[in-house]
Order: structure tokens, then C-alpha cells, then sequence
């Protein structure tokens, strides 16, 4: 996992959770539903958000992957397969 992916993951995780949490408080292995009560829209937002500020396309996933995600380190791993190609 890279650094900078893991920043940017918990930086857009702390922007869609009310309330907000500082993003170096947030645990990289906690469900994000479980422990920070994300909904299915705001995991829409922040994979969205995410994936824009990394430059990793959407579209490398499927509906499957997504849903595979439920924890910070989940997403930054997932990132970190595509942030190469977006450079």
C-alpha cells in the first residue's frame, strides 16, 4: 500500500463522515459501515472523491470489488493495484 494512497483515502473518509473525524484517527482496519456509520451513499461519494484524487478510474472495479471494500485498508490496497497506470 502506498503512502500517499493511504492519505488520500482517509482524508475522503473524514470528508463524507458526519460528524467528522480526523482522518489520522480513523482506523484502517475497522468495518467503515460498523464503526462509522457510512452509508451506501456516502461510500459512493467517498470512493468517488478517492478515486478521483488518486487518478485511479472507476471502472477497474466491478460491483463485486466494490462491496469487498469495508475497510480503509481494503480501499488504499484496491487503489494502490491502479495508482502506477495513473501516473
Amino acid at each position: 500500500m502506498q503512502p500517499e494512497t493511504e492519505t488520500a483515502a482517509r482524508e475522503n473518509l473524514s470528508a463524507v463522515l458526519t460528524p467528522e473525524i480526523a482522518p489520522e484517527e480513523l482506523d484502517l482496519d475497522l468495518d467503515m459501515v460498523e464503526a462509522y456509520g457510512l452509508t451506501s451513499l456516502n461510500k459512493v461519494l467517498f470512493l468517488t472523491s478517492v478515486c478521483e484524487e488518486t487518478g485511479v478510474n472507476l471502472g477497474h472495479f466491478t460491483e463485486h470489488d466494490l462491496a469487498a471494500m469495508r475497510t480503509l485498508r481494503d480501499v488504499a490496497e484496491a487503489l494502490s493495484r491502479y495508482t502506477n497506470e495513473a501516473v
